[in-house]
């Protein structure tokens, strides 16, 4: 069974950088795509990234472009986000999660969550 687990998260400046890693125990990721999401306070769960587990494409939401990268490492059974230039409105707990099928913005085609990682963003 795919379990996820995700850490590297922290309190930064505005302007500096964190890389998250999502760690896969269970099976072997490269059967997996892998999306990262966000949850702000008062918020709804947002998409951020998500890479392909055929070709490892990746796909960034507007806010993530530009700024965040999204990779795999199949032989740690790991995928990464590393995130650039934060802002504080970047603030959240961030989640990996496993599609049932393919990449998608939507929460609800994901099945397999991680617990999240906390980023803040703050001066």
């Amino acid at each position: 069974q795919l379990k996820l687990v995700e850490s590297g998260g922290g309190l930064v400046q505005p302007g500096g950088s964190l890389r998250l890693s999502c760690a896969a125990s269970g099976v072997t990721l490269d059967h997996y795509a892998i999306g990262w999401f966000r949850q702000a306070p008062g918020k709804e769960r947002e998409g951020v990234s998500c890479i392909d587990n055929s070709d490892g494409s990746p796909y960034y939401a507007d806010s993530a472009k530009g700024r965040f990268t999204i990779s795999r490492d199949n032989a740690k059974n790991t995928v990464y986000l590393q995130m650039n230039s934060l802002k504080p409105e970047d603030t959240a707990v961030y989640y990996c999660a496993a599609p049932d099928y393919y990449c998608s913005a939507l929460v609800s085609d994901f099945g397999s969550w991680g617990q999240g990682t906390q980023v803040t963003v703050s001066s």
